[in-house]
């Protein structure tokens, strides 16, 4: 009998609303943490009020899990991904907006928009869960194991691996996502790569458009709460922007990386796991050792064009 796969860990409906309602204030209060950072050091430039941001962001979040505990309240890293982008473009179109030209205005809504889809698709997609046979003859070449690649027969199960999280194998995993609250592997790598990129560039635009609001203030130089209140929120959300991009590109460049050389993250990290990753040297006899080195060894990696070209390949 062939089954269908592992499903992933599925949340009752109640855990589901509680973990999102949480979200969505634990996604305001970090907001509004970070906004008084500008008020409270309003004479500090705005290189001077990244550092102390990314403290202020850390900080809340930390109490707000700290809460969560305390509460017996599901965590939904997912959730609280979606209200940030939609906290973002609400102060975009309630604040920023003013000052951005119709194209860059339009261009920023589309890209808010495709983000929302991205999301969708990527919360539900398939990462390349694999089917199982249940039979007598496939438990006894795996002796029994759940984790493919430990199966004595694991070139049956080529570059699949099992995800702790999901508790499931994964053909081509690249790793677990808590974010996106899915594993990224052979089927939903492209969307994950294609949204990566589309949150940086997003965010990138949002950090131009509130740079433009913040000159346009300044130059009219208004006064009153209000108008403080709007422009301390447009520095806490840019300067939350900016540290998202900063750590993203990063995330974007080692994933190109991976890429480049035909190489998951998980493999990289825990090749000595992977027989196929390990190369035996034996060790020179003139050293009177018996002891042979290991080495990594990428047998997938089929050259830079050939590796992009596997990649970009439509993947069933």
């Amino acid at each position: 009998m062939v089954g269908s796969g592992f499903q992933r860990l599925r949340k009752s409906p109640w855990e589901i609303l509680s973990s999102a309602i949480f979200s969505s204030i634990l996604v305001v209060s970090s907001q509004l943490a970070l906004a008084m950072v500008p008020h409270f050091f309003p004479s500090f430039s705005l290189v001077s009020m990244l550092p102390i941001a990314g403290v202020v962001f850390v900080a809340t979040v930390v109490i707000g899990r700290w809460c969560r505990r305390l509460l017996g309240v599901p965590a939904s890293a997912p959730a609280f991904v979606l209200f940030n982008v939609f906290f973002l473009w609400g102060v975009y179109i309630c604040i920023i907006r003013q000052a951005v030209p119709s194209l860059l205005d339009a261009i920023l809504n589309a890209e808010c928009a495709l983000l929302l889809f991205g999301l969708y698709r990527i919360f539900s997609s398939d990462p390349g869960m694999v089917s199982y046979d249940s039979s007598r003859s496939t438990e006894a070449s795996c002796n029994g194991f759940s984790d493919f690649s430990q199966c004595e027969n694991s070139s049956l199960f080529p570059r699949v691996r099992y995800c702790t999280s999901c508790k499931t194998n994964i053909r081509g995993f690249d790793h677990h996502c808590p974010a996106l609250g899915n594993c990224i592997g052979q089927k939903n790598h492209r969307l994950f790569m294609v949204l990566l990129t589309g949150f940086v560039i997003a965010e990138s635009s949002y950090t131009m458009c509130s740079t433009r609001y913040i000159t346009r203030f300044l130059n009219t130089s208004r006064v009153g709460l209000e108008a403080n209140l709007s422009l301390n929120m447009v520095i806490s959300t840019m300067l939350f922007s900016i540290l998202q991009v900063l750590w993203q590109v990063v995330f974007l460049m080692w994933h190109l990386y991976c890429i480049c050389f035909n190489i998951k993250t998980e493999e990289w990290i825990n090749w000595r796991k992977y027989p196929e990753f390990q190369l035996n040297i034996p060790a020179p006899a003139q050293q009177g050792s018996a002891f042979s080195e290991i080495r990594f060894f990428n047998p997938y990696d089929k050259g830079f064009v050939g590796n992009i070209k596997e990649f970009l390949k439509p993947k069933h």
